[in-house]
């Protein structure tokens, strides 16, 4: 509930911050100009950033004959997550890494990359694609991509200002407290979107973990991809860093403890939480989590999955462990 209070206050100050901009660049015409064009720039972001993040990384859709255990997994977590079945995409990189992408649960996408097939365990994979799962069910898609369509408006207009030098004659701030703030307005967006992004990964981790029903299985994955995620290189996302704020861990290997540039939280303070989730849940490290209770056929070994192209002839064989 804190959060989603935090987070319906940080896109308050977001819009607030736009308008803002507006009116000090140009008044009341600046100010309705402003939220007309967030208006148009959020409906567009709407229907297509899905469809642009996708295609700026690459990623391949998939379907079960492409690799049946990572389709039923995904499968069967989101009936547990009480969601449709989001499509399934594949990213060519050896960067440990996923995301989730989409307007709302029906119209979702998450992506995993090679890395992430192979490099970590079968429960980590699936906790982390239940940490995805939290992501869609709280429409925190959407969110991210207001707010970011929000910090790049509100950039846009702060250039326009400068530009034209501020010469807003209606402004009560004058024209030197005009400027300033037309310097700092982005800058303060830009530490909002942040902070709505840390907001939600917390809030996706712990969701996340109760879905797939052992947070030491997400801790795990976040030590791994935080720790692999320094020695591959994502040259998608380095094109394009809005995006980075996306993936479950900071593609762009950012470092440092939380603070308000930061896109992610610090993984320690992530997998310190998730520890003390797992007491309250009672779950041991030696404890299987329900990817592995459930599991009807042997787990894939390390790097074992039935990768694309290696197609089955039977939908009927045995299920995988949400089957």
């Amino acid at each position: 509930m804190f959060n989603a209070i935090r987070t319906t206050f940080l896109l308050a100050v977001m819009t607030g911050l736009f308008m803002a901009v507006g009116f000090v660049v140009a008044g009341s015409f600046g100010m309705f100009f402003a939220l007309a064009l967030a208006l148009v720039t959020n409906l567009i972001a709407y229907w297509n950033s899905d469809k642009m993040v996708l295609r700026m990384q690459r990623a391949r859709e998939l379907s079960w004959r492409d690799s049946p255990d990572l389709f039923d997994m995904v499968e069967g977590l989101a009936r547990r997550a009480g969601i449709p079945m989001p499509k399934l995409y594949l990213i060519q990189n050896k960067q440990p890494n996923a995301f989730a992408t989409g307007r709302n649960p029906e119209n979702a996408a998450v992506a995993v990359s090679s890395g992430l097939l192979n490099h970590l365990e079968y429960d980590e994979i699936g906790a982390v694609i239940a940490h995805e799962m939290a992501h869609i069910r709280s429409r925190d898609t959407l969110t991210m991509t207001i707010t970011a369509t929000f910090a790049g408006a509100i950039s846009m207009l702060a250039q326009f200002g400068l530009f034209f030098g501020a010469r807003n004659t209606n402004s009560p701030l004058g024209p030197v407290a005009s400027i300033v703030m037309i310097v700092v307005a982005p800058l303060a967006a830009l530490m909002v979107q942040m902070a709505v992004s840390r907001t939600r990964e917390y809030e996706a981790d712990k969701d996340g973990a109760q879905i797939c029903g052992n947070p030491l299985a997400l801790a795990r994955a976040l030590k791994k991809i935080s720790k692999l995620a320094k020695n591959f290189e994502n040259p998608f996302a380095r094109r394009s860093p809005g995006m980075a704020h996306l993936f479950i861990i900071n593609p762009l290997a950012g470092r440092g403890a939380d603070n308000m540039f930061s896109t992610h939280p610090n993984v320690e303070n992530r997998i310190a939480a998730l520890l003390e989730l797992s007491k309250q849940m009672q779950v041991e490290e030696r404890q299987q989590s329900d990817i592995g209770r459930f599991l009807h056929h042997p787990q894939p070994k390390r790097g074992g999955w039935r990768t694309p192209n290696s197609h089955v002839s039977d939908r009927n064989q045995p299920k995988g462990p949400w089957g």
